[in-house]
């Protein structure tokens, strides 16, 4: 594809991105629309009256009272043309507003639905601070589409066309330099605008997206970057994108300046065209100087009208290009969809079947999971270990339907969770993650993300059960507290009990944990692994774990390797066996061995 037809792609999908959001307001678009019109054929008719009134004080030397009485008619209905005019673009600036904010609130909506819908490999995979920078910018670049094509290009439309048919009528050759100078000039606009300016504009804001995701990724690792020091190399960083970005964003503003130059020449040239044709019909004797008067007030009107075309095709340029990326996101597909015919899901007792389970992630050489049947019954606590890679946390995500399956089915308690609704599904499954994430709220508000309704005495209940009420309570502002970004104010510890509490709270049949005592200290790992046990009664649960003190105590242990469950069964049995399960505790040894608790070190 060149590079000219991705621009009138480009164009063509926003404009019917916008026009899509326009016919859910015709009210307000229809009154636009027609406040516009009104108040723009009132410009049209001005200079005839100018003429009038010019006519009528030149020849009125015979009879000075029906001069004055022609002359004063040409005043009135020029003012009151002047007012009709500020009358209709008052309530058409009051429909804009309305109109702009309807939309850009509804734009920002439907793409925040998105991509909170769009699949875990495209979060993974994109900067969280560039999809910002995608949305607001296209946002407000809704703000110039709607003035640049309701309140600009509509206006200079009906001007141009109606200063050539009023012209054309009385003067046909004037009609036709009219009609051909401003035919050219906006054709000459349109393709400076989208084959020469363009190009360089899609490639500036390619790039100011990319500052604004280097901008995202350091600031919210910037415990990283002081752990190593390393704010000078990040400074740098920004600097080698900023770079490109200038570069970039300096060849886009120097074709605009080149754009507009030639645009000036052009209107110099119709100028010359119109006044040198309005000379030759008064030297013909074909026009009166009120004529004249006439043809130069509509010239002005014109001119002003070509010379803001060439601003508006640009402004229209520029918010194309800025709303590109927006309305790209609405191509995007969900990955993950609801069938037509999907329920919400009810569960009871919890049981989980995979039923000859196939999976491939997109991208990669081999399936993960080959004809993978496994039951987990209802009440059951089930660990998931093996080496890293061998496909336990694959197993969660394809039990919360993150990803679609390429064969089989997975059950729980006998309904195939492909045709279920996939947020009544993970509404009914509780998980703590390794490493917690927090909202930048108020810890009562984390915790009860679970269950929104919740009351403050189920908060704190959940809480008790999750040992973290105490910790809360001796912060300055208690359940009031706000955690930071990513409840980066709290240490791992009290992230990992407020992620359990709102596990308590979700009260859900079905538990994932998922390595939730790792890179803890003494302290807090007990007081989490007390509230893991409480939390664990009387659901079914599934814990991944590479530290396999955390599964010992389970009902049943899973080993995969290689996306194949090789061993299974319980944590003495495992051990005896000699197999893989044996190799990885022998690995932990030393630490099992610090541990009675483990029953190993007996061993």
């Amino acid at each position: 594809m060149t590079r000219d037809t991705k621009s009138g792609d480009a164009t063509r999908d926003v404009l019917r991105f916008t026009f899509r959001h326009w016919r859910g307001q015709p009210g307000y678009v229809g009154l636009i629309v027609g406040t516009m019109m009104a108040s723009t054929l009132a410009d049209v008719f001005m200079p005839v009256f100018a003429g009038r009134l010019v006519d009528a004080i030149t020849v009125g030397e015979a009879d000075r009272d029906a001069a004055l009485h022609a002359a004063l008619v040409a005043f009135a209905l020029m003012t009151g043309l002047g007012l009709v005019t500020i009358v209709m673009r008052h309530l058409a600036f009051y429909g804009i507003v309305e109109l702009t904010l309807r939309v850009m609130s509804s734009v920002a909506q439907d793409a925040f639905a998105r991509v909170q819908r769009f699949s875990t490999d495209w979060h993974a995979n994109s900067f969280a601070g560039s999809t910002v920078r995608k949305i607001t910018r296209g946002m407000w670049a809704l703000d110039l589409m709607h003035d640049t094509l309701l309140l600009a290009l509509l206006p200079s439309l009906v001007v141009l066309v109606g200063s050539m048919v009023v012209l054309g009528l009385h003067w046909p050759v004037m009609g036709l330099v009219v009609a051909v100078g401003t035919a050219a000039f906006i054709v000459m606009t349109v393709l400076l605008a989208t084959r020469y300016v363009a190009p360089a504009a899609r490639l500036a804001n390619a790039w100011d997206t990319k500052v604004g995701g280097t901008l995202a990724d350091a600031m919210s690792c910037n415990a990283v970057v002081k752990a190593f020091g390393a704010e000078e190399r990040e400074d740098l960083r920004l600097t080698r994108v900023l770079d490109k970005w200038q570069s970039r964003t300096r060849r886009l503003w120097q074709r605009g300046t080149n754009s507009g130059t030639v645009q000036f020449i052009a209107l110099l040239a119709i100028r010359a065209a119109i006044i040198g044709t309005a000379l030759w019909l008064w030297w013909s004797g074909d026009a009166t100087p009120g004529d004249l008067a006439y043809v130069l007030t509509t010239y002005f009107v014109i001119h002003g009208y070509l010379r803001d075309v060439g601003m508006h095709v640009n402004n229209l340029r520029r918010s194309v290009n800025d709303m590109e990326e927006l309305v790209a996101i609405h191509r995007e597909p969900f990955g993950v969809v609801d069938r037509p015919d999907a329920r919400p899901i009810r569960i009871g007792r919890g049981e989980i079947a995979f039923e000859h389970v196939d999976f491939h992630y997109a991208g990669h050489a081999t399936p993960l999971y080959r004809d993978l049947s496994l039951v987990i019954r209802a009440g059951e606590r089930v660990g998931l270990v093996g080496p890293s890679g061998s496909g336990k946390t694959t197993l969660v995500k394809l039990i919360q339907r993150l990803y679609d399956l390429n064969g089989g089915s997975i059950r729980i308690d006998g309904q195939d969770i492909a045709e279920a609704q996939q947020a009544s599904l993970r509404a009914q499954i509780a998980i703590v993650q390794q490493e917690p994430i927090l909202f930048h709220r108020t810890l009562a508000e984390n915790i009860a993300y679970a269950r929104p309704g919740a009351t403050m005495a189920e908060i704190e209940r959940a809480a008790r059960l999750a040992n973290a009420h105490d910790f809360i309570t001796r912060l300055p502002k208690g359940y009031g507290t706000l955690v930071g970004e990513r409840g980066v104010k709290l240490s791992g510890g009290e992230r990992q009990r407020v992620a359990i509490a709102r596990a308590f709270l979700a009260d859900a049949p079905i538990l994932i944990l998922d390595e939730a005592t790792s890179a803890l200290d003494s302290e807090s790992e007990v007081l989490i692994q007390q509230a893991m046990e409480r939390l664990m009664e009387g659901r079914t649960s599934i814990v991944i774990a590479h530290r396999l003190a955390t599964v010992r105590a389970l009902d049943r242990i899973l080993v995969f390797d290689k996306g194949r469950i090789v061993e299974e069964g319980s944590h003495e049995s495992l051990y005896r066996q000699g197999g893989l399960y044996r190799r990885l505790c022998d690995h932990q040894g030393l630490e099992f061995a610090k541990d009675d608790r483990f029953g190993l070190a007996a061993e």
